[in-house]
């Protein structure tokens, strides 16, 4: 119980900012400079990396490995597979599907704009998109692959122990497991999608009509942004899912108990990261357990669960007409021609 009064009032206060911001109903101008002490703008230039340089031939390496499916063990499954950057960064299942045609256990989160998050997974146990992109090529319910067998299917190709002399110049030994990582999280910094008509309206264009300016205002004043702020309207923190009130079994599935399998603390428990609503209409269905299909209904689960307010049909219709600004400029992305196989090359194992 003090846990969630704990949670409780760190939210209830970050909602009172937010409706002391807002206040009644606002001019386009006022509603533009309190949403600015909100949200950013997403940049317009790839953002810089930790650890890692954001080259031309680590971009160019980095989109080869994620489209290319003999980074599994079947042959069948890519990082493209579970993140379709051809629809909104996601594959559109409940749960993705994996090596033996298993379903995964959570829905998967877009890869565009995950640069700009906190940490990867909705349990936030990747600190980067380095360390997530080893993920999966490992687990048993998606790629079922293991390091040496991927590096050895790179250094079975000429063309991959090229590019990974031009990414990793100066290296003894560039292609290990490790700049596999790098490569992939460089393609994906570059995986942005800025100049939405909200990051318009930011920077001073009249760019939202008004259903979609009562529903910016909804959404600051019911404190949906004391969650989802930022950058990338979320991404940042981590909330119990049911904070005020829980969910059934259908939308929090009781087994999931998120962030507590990572830190194994009880105030983590059902805890899970702030799902970004970057291109939010692209990305159904929605939350971890990917059982809701319609943005209004996402909205109006997350109004109850989160916030405790009971939102009326005027108020879900504003608010998902102004996340549906959100949607930005979808970088096109062009898939790479890969490496031919070798005598070399590992066979595809059978599932």
């Amino acid at each position: 119980m003090e846990i969630q009064i704990m949670f409780r009032t760190t939210l209830t206060a970050a909602v009172a900012l937010a409706t002391a911001i807002a206040g009644p109903a606002l001019a386009n101008d006022e509603l533009r400079e309190y949403a600015n002490e909100l949200f950013e703008p997403i940049p317009l230039s790839t953002p810089d990396l930790d650890g890692n340089m954001v080259t031309r031939q680590r971009v160019d390496l980095g989109a080869m490995l994620f489209f290319d499916p003999r980074m599994s063990r079947s042959g069948l499954f890519s990082c493209q597979s579970c993140h379709n950057v051809g629809t909104g960064g996601v594959d559109g299942l409940e749960t993705s599907i994996g090596h033996g045609w298993q379903a995964g256990p959570r829905n998967s989160p877009t890869v565009f704009n995950a640069v700009f998050n906190i940490a990867q997974f909705w349990d936030g146990r990747a600190a980067d998109l380095a360390e997530q992109a080893v993920g999966p090529v490992q687990a048993g319910v998606e790629m079922n692959n293991t390091p040496e067998r991927v590096i050895d299917t790179l250094n079975s190709m000429q063309a991959y122990v090229d590019a990974f002399a031009e990414a990793f110049p100066g290296e003894d030994d560039p292609v290990t497991f490790d700049n596999f990582a790098l490569a992939i999280e460089a393609f994906e910094a570059t995986l942005t999608t800025p100049n939405s008509r909200f990051d318009q309206f930011l920077m001073g264009a009249d760019t939202l009509d008004e259903q979609e300016l009562a529903g910016l205002e909804a959404f600051i004043d019911q404190g949906c942004a004391a969650c989802h702020a930022g950058v990338n309207m979320g991404g940042q923190d981590y909330y119990p899912f049911g904070l005020v009130e829980r969910p059934g079994a259908d939308v929090l599935p009781e087994g999931d108990r998120g962030r507590f399998a990572v830190t194994e603390t009880a105030m983590d428990d059902y805890v899970f990261r702030a799902a970004p609503l970057r291109n939010i209409e692209l990305t159904a269905p929605y939350f971890h357990s990917g059982v809701v299909w319609e943005l209004e209904e996402a909205v109006a689960v997350m109004g109850v669960a989160q916030l405790g307010a009971d939102l009326s049909e005027q108020e879900i219709s504003d608010i998902a007409a102004f996340l549906r600004t959100l949607t930005g400029e979808i970088p096109e992305v062009v898939h790479p021609v890969l490496p031919p196989r070798t005598a070399d090359t590992p066979l595809p194992e059978p599932m």
